[in-house]
């Protein structure tokens, strides 16, 4: 059976990473995407996060991560998808790497995950965290600063999922949206058919992610 929407080659995709990261930081006159955020952007957070809390979430993103987080958005909306669970988790689907990811291990990274995965999965030692797909409580985010400066950006990279959707979930976001936020990074096969409204959000965010 194949998946309602085309994903793009997984090659194509982590070298479409790599200069989205590098681009991450440069202002707009030097070929990034900084800047500030135009009316209709603002427009399309306080539809779909209406509230205080969920608007200052949106807030803590680093600026290219709004704008990627927008686009996520628009693309589903230009798709025909307007689900409230869905665009907010649209919006705040990579709100858990505000905790901090500098520009250099953003390369690191894509490259790591490109090359040299297995680096990648033990720089975030998941056997000191949280089990994947699992919701642990607030008060657990505080295992993350126990963790040296240089190496803390690549656990926020591998648990930014678990990161968000507390704090979606805190901020009161729909509880569809907080459950798309936990699994928008989990692997969906052709063995794996979108048969509940629930998995056909996610598999709409995913290709919408993967596309921006």
């Amino acid at each position: 059976m194949n998946l309602p929407y085309p994903m793009m080659p997984p090659a194509l995709y982590r070298a479409f990473q790599f200069f989205a990261a590098l681009r991450a930081y440069l202002p707009i006159w030097a070929g990034g995407i900084q800047g500030e955020l135009r009316p209709n952007d603002l427009a399309v957070v306080k539809s779909f996060l209406p509230s205080l809390p969920q608007q200052q979430l949106f807030k803590r993103m680093a600026p290219n991560d709004q704008r990627h987080a927008l686009a996520v958005a628009r693309t589903l909306q230009e798709a025909g998808r307007h689900q409230l669970p869905l665009i907010q988790a649209a919006l705040l689907h990579d709100v858990g790497k505000s905790i901090g990811q500098p520009i250099i291990h953003r390369v690191l990274i894509v490259l790591f995950e490109a090359f040299w995965p297995a680096a990648l999965e033990k720089l975030a030692n998941p056997a000191l965290f949280w089990q994947m797909g699992e919701l642990p409580s607030p008060d657990h985010l505080s295992l993350i600063y126990g963790y040296s400066w240089w190496r803390r950006p690549f656990v926020v990279h591998a648990y930014h999922p678990i990161i968000g959707a507390i704090w979606a979930k805190e901020a009161g976001c729909d509880p569809t949206a907080v459950t798309l936020i936990l699994k928008h990074q989990d692997i969906l096969t052709e063995d794996e058919p979108p048969d509940s409204p629930q998995k056909k959000m996610l598999v709409a965010l995913q290709w919408a992610d993967n596309l921006n």
